[in-house]
């Protein structure tokens, strides 16, 4: 297990407009997908594409939902990383 260093919430970064864009793209094609398969005659497809609309459907509504939350604490440049444990070794020994 690699030691932390403690500056994660600094440099970690959530792409949440991407994945958004990406989640749209997927509900294009998910419901292109129900109307081409029902034109078709393959009603198994068409299902397994409303699966996956609803899938896309609730992801959005979570990244969306996170979108409007905003950005949520993180310490700034002045809280130092954590300091390691110093009282046992940082991996087993063999």
């Amino acid at each position: 297990m690699i030691m932390r260093s403690g500056n994660e919430p600094i440099t970690a970064r959530s792409p949440l407009r991407l994945r958004f864009w990406l989640g749209l793209w997927g509900l294009l094609w998910a419901v292109g997908g129900i109307v081409a398969f029902a034109v078709i005659g393959r009603p198994g497809w068409a299902i397994a594409c409303g699966v996956l609309l609803l899938v896309v459907v609730t992801d959005l509504f979570m990244v969306v939902r996170h979108i409007r939350q905003g950005p949520h604490f993180q310490p700034g440049r002045d809280v130092p990383p954590y300091t390691p444990d110093r009282h046992r070794p940082p991996f087993p020994p063999p």
